[in-house]
């Protein structure tokens, strides 16, 4: 069972790490939902972490507000993918939708695109993990969109279960983990703490769960 922490800044990532986190999601302004954080705090976040065996994945979101963004926008978060891997990152976090609430699967496939040309240009860049975000959580149909995402190439779904917490989404988590059927990892957030994660694992049969821990990241046996 695997815990991420969501890191807005550098003094968290140096709490999650101490604390024994076995992953971050680093970015900045949690007020805002999370937005891509800036180089430098990428180059010093996985300097931090890799010397502590601890994987670093970025938030690439630009702006905030909804998840339907214009060409120039697309363009600006392929760069900050790039920006992300040249600075060492062990994944990329992403998600984008239409205006109908489908997944726009165009703009995905660009970046991660991106991404995999960037490391085939990079003999020694490392496996990269692709994880879809929370955008899935307002997508109009749930099951469709999981195809759609494993389809594309991402490894990892990050998800509330369409619920403002994890714990109230545990029944779509469950049917989620049950027809990824291995395929991806759904990755249990929103709302998650150490005093209920144990149960959103045991509820949804989820493996990893995603959480900032405020209170300290859990002390497992």
């Amino acid at each position: 069972m695997l815990i991420e922490v969501c890191c807005p800044d550098l003094a968290s990532v140096h709490r999650a790490v101490e604390g024994g986190a076995d992953r971050i999601e680093l970015c900045r302004d949690l007020a805002l939902d999370g937005l891509t954080p800036s180089r430098e705090d990428i180059r010093e976040a996985v300097t931090i972490c890799h010397a502590n065996g601890v994987k670093v994945h970025v938030l690439v979101r630009s702006r905030e507000g909804d998840f339907v963004y214009n060409e120039a926008e697309v363009n600006q978060m392929s760069q900050e993918i790039i920006m992300s891997l040249e600075e060492g990152v062990d994944g990329i976090v992403i998600g984008a939708l239409t205006k109908d609430g489908a997944l726009d699967i165009p703009t995905c496939q660009k970046w991660i695109a991106v991404a995999r040309e960037w490391q085939k240009e990079h003999a020694d860049a490392k496996e990269l993990g692709i994880t879809f975000h929370r955008a899935f959580d307002v997508c109009s149909n749930p099951m469709q969109a999981l195809e759609e995402i494993i389809a594309m190439g991402c490894n990892r779904l990050l998800t509330s279960g369409q619920q403002p917490s994890a714990v109230q989404g545990i029944p779509m988590l469950k049917q989620l983990v049950e027809a990824s059927a291995g395929r991806l990892c759904i990755l249990a957030g929103a709302g998650v703490s150490a005093e209920n994660y144990m149960q959103i694992v045991n509820e949804a049969g989820v493996s990893e769960v995603h959480g900032s821990f405020k209170g300290g990241v859990p002390v497992r046996d």
